[in-house]
């Protein structure tokens, strides 16, 4: 039970994970990672290795000392949590694995004089207090996903019946349930679940679907990335025929119903959420919609033809793309180097009501949310989604 004196001992290390809240979480994963190999396959090595995970978690630890008596003041962060958490399958028994590292992470890293019996017994109460939040916020999901219509519980088997090349980098895969029972719809923007043995390794990974809900297959479009072991093992070895194992979609990046103009915005790979939600839009209504996307160069951008046949066929539709780098060979873009505010003044429509989504490299959405907001579009319509762990944008 988490008490008065509780929470203002846990309230009191708000400095303390303000200045060390990195080396804690640094020191908590190593541990963890090391001592449960059962959970290794829920944590992407490559966010362990850049600090990504530990950022996160830290910022996570950080955002509920700070609202511990509040906790509706954590807005989209809960429902982020739970959904990544969904994607990958946690479960029950993995959050006291959690919590007994967090407690040695605090008493290991702080040290005893700071990190006394009163303060791990606070944040022992507290950490259950959370897990108990997100175990019965994600039951419910389960639940949910596991009556609905074509719904199931854990892996479900998934046959690739086509593979398809959309970039130098980026690869589709059309995925249609093996037992050939029917599809669980899912929300344009959403993303499911993967698990795969790698070498005898088990590798779990989230991946947007690409494509609007049909009923027949999900589509996930898929970036090679250079030191990736899931996505270059999807490129190189899996074929037409060959079976994954996905858990239901999940995500609350989500295209909500609206007759506003909607503005698309992605970099790079971050084009899949947004192209589902452009042919569900596209599909349900006649707002104006604005397209805008940022690759590299000409060779690396995915599924320009497809954007360009929709939009001869839907006048509601315009489209611009801006290159970082030009190369000779490329067709033309509509600007060059970085996605900057005079750009998008120049691409947005004139009455800045809309509603925006953007997606893509960290670097890229902080510049896009800083020129969305400079340029009048209100904040609570600007939103977007991560891939990895949920980073700050300020």
């Amino acid at each position: 039970m988490l008490s008065a004196e509780h929470r203002a001992i846990v309230k009191a290390t708000v400095p303390l994970l303000e200045s060390g809240g990195e080396a804690l979480t640094r020191h908590f994963y190593a541990m963890m990672l090391n001592e449960y190999p059962e959970v290794r396959p829920m944590f992407n090595q490559a966010h362990q290795a850049s600090g990504a995970q530990q950022r996160a978690l830290a910022n996570g630890v950080l955002m509920y000392a700070r609202h511990i008596d509040e906790l509706e003041k954590l807005g989209g962060l809960v429902g982020q949590i739970i959904n990544k958490h969904v994607a990958l399958n946690i479960q029950a028994e993995h959050y006291p694995i959690v919590g007994a590292c967090l407690l040695r992470a605090i008493r290991e890293v702080l040290g005893e004089e700071i990190a006394t019996d009163a303060v791990i017994e606070a944040w022992a109460a507290a950490y259950q207090q959370l897990a108990d939040l997100l175990i019965g916020l994600e039951e419910g999901i389960y639940s949910e996903r596991e009556k609905a219509p074509g719904g199931w519980r854990g892996t479900r088997r998934f046959v690739v019946a086509r593979k398809v090349a959309e970039s130098d980098e980026i690869t589709s895969f059309y995925l249609v349930p093996e037992d050939g029972g029917a599809l669980l719809d899912f929300h344009p923007g959403q993303y499911i679940g993967l698990r795969m043995m790698i070498g005898g390794e088990e590798l779990r990974r989230n991946y947007s679907l690409s494509a609007a809900p049909n009923g027949r297959e999900y589509r996930i479009s898929v970036k090679r990335e250079p030191e990736g072991k899931v996505s270059n093992f999807l490129h190189d070895q899996v074929r037409e025929q060959d079976v994954l194992e996905l858990y239901p979609p999940a995500g609350d990046f989500k295209l909500d119903h609206s007759e506003k103009p909607l503005v698309l915005i992605s970099g790079g790979v971050g084009i899949t959420p947004t192209l589902a939600m452009l042919h569900a839009a596209l599909a349900a209504t006649t707002r104006p919609i604005h397209f805008i996307h940022a690759a590299r160069h000409g060779g690396v951008h995915a599924f320009r033809t497809v954007i360009e046949d929709l939009a001869a066929k839907h006048p509601q539709l315009k489209h611009f793309y801006c290159y970082e780098q030009r190369r000779d060979g490329d067709r033309e873009a509509h600007g060059f180097g970085f996605v900057t505010e005079a750009l998008l003044d120049k691409w947005l429509p004139k009455n800045r009501d809309v509603d925006a989504y953007f997606l893509g490299p960290k670097s890229f959405m902080q510049a896009v949310k800083k020129h969305l907001k400079a340029l009048g579009v209100p904040e609570s319509q600007s939103r977007y989604e991560f891939f990895g762990p949920a980073a700050a944008l300020e």
